[in-house]
């Protein structure tokens, strides 16, 4: 329990743990139970940095929580984002194509712009959020990105045969993991009322979304439309609290 844990926190996240020299890949696997939990660690890390710097001016709040967000993650998941929407431009529908580019490790200009637009949607909804001082909404989103990953390889087959989440998909604990998922979204939604609930509807909307969207290309799911999956529904739930 303690090393698939501490498996989570170091692939997730940049924050100093102790070094794990070899991980089997069943504590691979369970690692995926916790990965809410690194979200809720992580959206803490944000919510204490807004709320220290409650007295700078908003946009620079905005900006400064944004950049430590990128930081503490190490852009892992917007690599994904970037990979994926390299090989969805330029895969024209081909899955093979699209399965191809997305190995590619240069970053090309479909990938440039989608990134450029998610961060900055997270920028204007984070300031958005700030305003408001209500720092627990900075949990939200690094909660329910990362309890969109266990659900996705629950229920969608994962596609590259010993690609980086094969191992993850294949022996994640499907009763335990469903029942993290579960566990869950009851939290956010007793926890965070209104906020949470429509919270969970735009990140459900965008789950069911992109899921069907990467079934109908590539037939499946991969590391980098995983990691996909997690800034969108990030993105979508800071879009969703801050206008709600």
């Amino acid at each position: 329990m303690g090393r698939s844990f501490l498996h989570a926190l170091q692939f997730l996240t940049r924050l100093p743990v102790p070094a794990m020299t070899a991980v089997d890949e069943r504590d691979a696997g369970r690692s995926l139970l916790w990965y809410p939990l690194v979200g809720l660690i992580i959206g803490l890390a944000l919510a204490a940095l807004g709320w220290m710097l409650a007295g700078a001016p908003p946009l620079l709040r905005a900006a400064l929580v944004l950049a430590a967000w990128v930081a503490i993650t190490g852009a892992l998941h917007l690599d994904g984002l970037g990979d994926s929407a390299d090989a969805w431009m330029g895969g024209l529908g081909s899955r093979e194509r699209t399965l191809a580019i997305m190995k590619d490790p240069y970053c090309g200009p479909g990938a440039v712009v989608v990134l450029v637009m998610v961060l900055l949607i997270k920028f204007a909804a984070l300031a958005g959020i700030l305003v408001a001082g209500d720092w627990t909404l900075l949990l939200l989103a690094p909660v329910l990105g990362r309890v969109a990953l266990p659900l996705l390889f629950l229920t969608t087959p994962y596609v590259r045969p010993g690609g980086l989440g094969s191992a993850l998909a294949r022996h994640l604990p499907r009763r335990a993991g469903m029942a993290v998922v579960l566990a869950s979204v009851l939290g956010v939604a007793v926890a965070m009322g209104k906020s949470g609930v429509v919270s969970l509807a735009g990140a459900a909307a965008m789950f069911l979304v992109l899921r069907a969207v990467m079934l109908r290309r590539i037939h499946g799911t991969t590391g980098d439309t995983a990691g996909a999956m997690v800034e969108l529904i990030e993105a979508s739930v800071l879009v969703s609290v801050a206008i709600a």
